[in-house]
């Protein structure tokens, strides 16, 4: 009980405090999720993007022009 009325009293007590919090913690929340997802996507596609497969093109392309 205690923990709860201190972080009641920290960051929910007042409007503005309140208002802090949820725009720090969406924000907090974005990043997290946008490079969770950015690593299954990678994951899942392992092998067919281009900075996983472009080593196999940019030496072709280097012994082209010589």
């Amino acid at each position: 009980m205690n923990l709860g009325r201190t972080i009641y009293n920290a960051l929910f007590r007042r409007t503005s405090t309140f208002v802090v919090t949820i725009v720090v913690g969406g924000f907090i929340f974005e990043r997290v999720f946008d490079e969770g997802m950015d690593n299954v996507w990678e994951n899942m596609n392992r092998g067919k993007l281009w900075n996983h497969i472009k080593h196999r093109y940019a030496e072709d392309a280097d012994e082209a022009d010589e």
